[in-house]
């Protein structure tokens, strides 16, 4: 094998690969040798069939299996050798082929730009640690007992309110008849949130147990008898129960309801909920300090070929109204993505980061247990989509690099209190949204001023950090 290098432009190049004739007919001559105990002809005993013959009825699947056995190897040896590393998968052109001929091809390949990476230590970050009031925990609780559904029936003197909850018996008929699902028993309704026939809890305020209650409502057009659509039908209720709602007793009972030990479990897994609410969006602001400096990191270039694909990706579902309308944008937050890429994966490799087939199963496994009764729709989702996998792997490898980075960095923590927290949520997301804004505001005026050409301004894009 010879191989030369031929630079095309900066980082995109070509390589010329020529393979004699004579390791190609090696190559042959070993397939030719293994099949020769695996095929079967009529007349001749196995193992006994001519090479000839062979060739004669398998020759041209054969080379082209064996070409593309040679194609793969000898352009990995021929990167190797040329201490080339891809940036993205290689293309292919075939100069020469055929049996009985030297195989000649041109590798086109994208280089790996080089990244200077400069001392992690020098990077500053900061970390809060939100601490949280025991009253704020235990405001949390009462919002959760609220929100449980605890209705005991009231005496049969008692009238029906919104937010009550109303059993009842019905019969229904339209111009007198009765049809298909005009019976009911023991329906219940919270009155207010009109969730059966719009209109029809109104005429159950006020209603008493026992009570013979007459409703008039439209048949909506979801109605499954479609010849009823948009008529009038005369409900005939009796009314079984009238509850009213009863916030539940915070105590032992209640936390076991939940899943907790006790109360006094409950108010430790709910603290530590809330104090993980914070963490994550206030952990994704220090991640943003870290990657802003990282950012800095001097790159050789950005190869087109790359700013290509990362334009498509985040072109992805727009129209050519809203891809050229955000043209400029989408092409800065593309070579932004693409460089902070290129010096994370520097980092990873050069400190031999890696990611283990049992983290990712972790991670799928912790996914299973946010989606209880579906495990198996979760399994079968990785399983059937390996793009999902990939991206799962991604996201681990980019997180364990920028772990990597704050157990090298300057570290200041600062204990703040959860109004402090809203405060820089709040801030955070202000910024943002400014950032968002501007750069809406900067498309407008670059389209207004084509014929003025001027120096764009920087717009600059965060990632949005949700507020809990």
């Amino acid at each position: 094998m010879k191989v030369t290098v031929e630079t095309k432009k900066g980082l995109e190049k070509n390589l010329k690969v020529f393979v004699d004739k004579n390791t190609i007919n090696k190559e042959l001559d070993v397939k030719y040798d293994q099949l020769k105990n695996d095929v079967v002809l009529k007349g001749f005993r196995p193992g006994k069939v001519p090479k000839d013959l062979i060739k004669r009825q398998f020759g041209k699947a054969i080379y082209g299996e064996v070409i593309d056995k040679i194609l793969k190897e000898t352009t990995t040896k021929a990167l190797d050798e040329k201490k080339i590393k891809p940036a993205l998968q290689p293309k292919i052109d075939l100069k020469q082929f055929g049996e009985g001929k030297d195989l000649e091809y041109v590798i086109s390949v994208t280089e790996m730009p080089k990244v200077k990476i400069n001392s992690l230590d020098s990077i500053k970050y900061r970390e809060y640690k939100v601490n949280l009031s025991k009253e704020e925990t235990d405001k949390r609780i009462k919002e959760i007992a609220s929100n449980q559904k605890n209705f005991v029936e009231v005496d049969a003197a008692k009238v029906a309110n919104e937010g009550d909850l109303v059993t009842f018996d019905y019969k229904a008929t339209v111009d007198g008849k009765e049809f298909k699902g005009s019976e009911g028993k023991n329906t219940q309704l919270e009155l207010g949130k009109d969730l059966f026939i719009k209109g029809f809890d109104k005429q159950l305020l006020k209603a008493k147990k026992d009570e013979e209650i007459k409703v008039e409502a439209v048949l909506p057009e979801i109605f499954p008898e479609k010849e009823l659509v948009g008529k009038k039908a005369i409900f005939m209720c009796k009314i079984v129960s009238v509850k009213k709602h009863k916030p539940l007793p915070i105590d032992d009972e209640f936390a076991k309801k939940l899943g907790a030990k006790d109360l006094n479990d409950l108010k430790n897994l709910v603290s530590k909920q809330l104090n993980d609410q914070y963490k994550n969006s206030l952990d994704q602001i220090s991640k943003n300090q870290i990657l802003e400096e990282i950012e800095n990191f001097k790159i050789d270039e950005i190869p087109n070929t790359l700013i290509e694909q990362e334009l498509n990706i985040l072109n992805q579902g727009l129209d050519k109204e809203a891809i050229e309308k955000n043209k400029n944008n989408n092409l800065k937050n593309a070579k932004k993505r693409i460089k902070l890429g290129l010096i994370l994966n520097q980092i990873g490799e050069e400190n031999n980061i890696k990611v283990e087939n049992l983290e990712i199963q972790s991670e799928i496994q912790k996914q299973i247990g946010m989606m209880p009764g579906q495990e198996k729709l979760v399994m079968d989702y990785y399983q059937k989509n390996p793009e999902a996998a990939a991206s799962l792997r991604g996201n681990i490898y980019e997180q364990k690099i920028i772990d990597f980075i704050k157990s090298k960095a300057k570290k200041t923590i600062k204990e703040i209190d959860k109004s402090e927290a809203e405060k820089i949520l709040k801030e955070e997301n202000e910024k943002n949204f400014k950032a968002q804004s501007s750069a809406d505001v900067t498309e407008k005026k670059l389209k207004t001023s084509e014929k003025k050409p001027k120096k764009a301004p920087i717009k600059k894009k965060l990632k949005k950090v949700s507020k809990k």
